[in-house]
């Protein structure tokens, strides 16, 4: 859980009053957090944040905008925020995106800052700011990485430019020569520690300004010129760039807001983008782009176990900083700028509970109570698990959540790439690209495994028994989710009649009748696949992977896999 450090006197000063030790405690509460370390004799704290989906509170700032809001102060009025409806032209305050940006780090969002000079508490938590958004919201630097410039020193339009390894040399932060960004991954300490989220490109991201002098190397670092900020300055300019547009506007709009908090201007800067995003071509940051939740009263009451009015739930909402107003029998909620973890009214009805005081609600005893026991699937599970330990094989365990190029680009051919992402199920609100998709199949995660493991003596074999899920119109969720086991072995004798033994040995041992058809799904070498046919119906495919799989997957010997559906077998039995 993110852990920052606090100085005291500026926490106090954003909520509005001081708070002795006890106090301070069971007022972090509202925030998921506790006090890790009291002040010490500088008036530095340490707290704890429990809750991930909130790094708006991982800042002096917004911990103090949490906690003044609770306490009865009103959140705070932004006015530089961009809407979908509402982007106008700023003129010079511009960045312009280079085309081959697509493809490698795509997405840019940035504002500038002017006010009284930075006082160096004020930049110490704008750099702690910056590392905890990075390191833990955007998965160390890979899907955001934040920088904070000068702003004097810079003549827009800023360009967000693809350039050759060795075609640029600048002086980075910490040292006194100029490096080509190539020299940078192997001989600057940042470079050495996140190099790896840009090397396998043929182009590396990078920030110039009109006079072509450079602003950073992103995700790497600043540049010694333009991007060291020092206590005093007035006026800085602040750019995050990544791979999934909502969460850099989230990163965005906390940055920002926590600047406003702190009394500065904040200044939005026009995005300007060669290539279609979620949000169009032309993007003014920071950007609200948060759709309204409806809460239904009596949800909230089902939820709590307590019947609250449309009133006290807009009452305790704001004592969250969630604006929210009647709409008719509902209460229509807007999501802070800052905050995107509003996924399900019941998310809105956690904060409802959170605001209204977790200690109003009367604590009651079960009135029920059950025998735990296995569950059908469970039970088939283990058969299965046992009967593929029996059989040579190792079990793995993957996550259900993957990316698109995983699941689709690495395992099909390019031109039947939208016939089989149809099939996927597709996160409505991500967190990152990464895990963007719920798995169609444990072959990639199978297949993942394998290109890591080179090292170790062959042969490799390898399952998985979990769920995969499947877009399926005709259902009422829109989508199934089946019961699935995952095999695959990889070796230089790897080959379909190695694999089918085992089928067939497992299939006997579970008392499942079945026949063989020739398949023609495109992840196997024509001619040497099958589907696996259980009354008529298939209920799996295995095969020999097809090269151009392996090669994608940088996998350098046969391998031989397949996946068995389990569901029909287990309703039945």
């Amino acid at each position: 859980m993110p852990k920052i450090e606090i100085q005291q006197d500026a926490l106090f000063a954003y909520v509005g009053r001081r708070y002795n030790e006890d106090e301070f405690v069971e007022l972090l509460t509202c925030a998921k957090a506790e006090l890790d370390e009291p002040a010490d004799e500088q008036g530095m704290m340490k707290v704890e944040l429990n809750d991930t989906n909130r790094p708006d509170l991982w800042s002096t700032a917004g911990l103090g905008r949490q906690l003044h809001a609770y306490t009865g102060g009103s959140a705070p009025a932004y006015t530089f925020f961009s809407t979908r409806d509402s982007m106008q032209p700023y003129g010079d305050r511009r960045v312009v995106v280079d085309a081959d940006l697509r493809e490698i780090r795509p997405y840019i969002a940035a504002f500038a800052v002017s006010g009284a000079g930075i006082s160096q508490v004020l930049l110490d938590d704008v750099i702690q700011t910056q590392e905890k958004l990075c390191w833990n919201y955007g998965r160390k630097r890979s899907s955001i990485a934040m920088g904070v410039y000068r702003s004097d020193l810079i003549e827009y339009p800023v360009r967000y430019s693809a350039v050759m390894p060795d075609g640029l040399r600048f002086q980075p932060l910490g040292m006194e020569e100029r490096l080509t960004p190539a020299e940078m991954l192997s001989r600057h300490p940042k470079g050495q520690e996140f190099g790896h989220i840009v090397e396998g490109f043929h182009k590396y991201p990078m920030l110039l300004d009109a006079r072509e002098r450079v602003l950073s190397f992103p995700p790497i670092t600043n540049s010694a010129d333009l991007g060291a900020v020092e206590a005093g300055d007035e006026r800085l300019f602040v750019e995050m760039t990544g791979t999934d547009l909502p969460s850099l506007l989230i990163a965005c709009a906390i940055a920002a807001c926590d600047l406003a908090d702190a009394g500065y201007d904040i200044h939005p800067v026009q995005i300007e983008y060669p290539y279609d995003t979620p949000l169009g071509r032309l993007i003014v940051t920071p950007m609200y782009f948060q759709e309204p939740v409806d809460l239904d009263t009596a949800h909230v009451a089902q939820v709590l176990g307590a019947e609250l009015s449309q009133q006290e739930i807009m009452n305790s909402l704001k004592r969250m900083a969630v604006s929210a107003s009647a709409n008719g029998s509902r209460v229509r909620v807007m999501p802070p700028a800052y905050r995107n973890d509003f996924l399900h009214p019941v998310d809105v009805i956690e904060d409802v509970m959170m605001g209204n005081g977790m200690e109003r609600f009367t604590p009651l005893a079960p009135t029920e109570f059950t025998v735990g026991r296995l569950s059908p699937v469970e039970e088939f599970a283990r058969r299965v698990k046992t009967n593929m330990v029996g059989l040579g094989y190792q079990e793995m365990i993957f996550n259900y959540l993957g990316s698109y190029r995983e699941f689709i680009g690495r395992m099909y051919p390019p031109e039947q790439h939208d016939v089989y992402a149809a099939e996927l199920v597709r996160i409505a609100n991500p967190m990152s690209e990464s895990y963007a998709y719920l798995r169609g199949s444990i072959l990639p995660h199978l297949l993942g495994a394998e290109s890591i493991s080179a090292h170790a003596v062959y042969p490799h074999r390898v399952f998985e028994f979990g769920k995969v899920a499947r877009a399926e119109a005709g259902d009422n969720y829109g989508s199934v989710t089946l019961e699935t086991l995952g095999v695959l072995i990889a070796d230089a004798s790897a080959d379909f009649n190695l694999l089918n033994q085992d089928i067939a040995a497992l299939l006997y041992f579970l008392r499942i009748e079945y026949e063989l058809r020739e398949s023609g799904d495109p992840r196997f070498i024509p001619g040497r696949a099958a589907e696996v046919i259980h009354n008529a119906h298939p209920i799996g495919v295995f095969g020999e992977l097809h090269p151009r799989v392996l090669e994608n997957w940088g996998v350098m010997v046969p391998c031989a896999a397949g996946e068995l559906f389990f569901n029909s077998l287990i309703e039945s039995r």
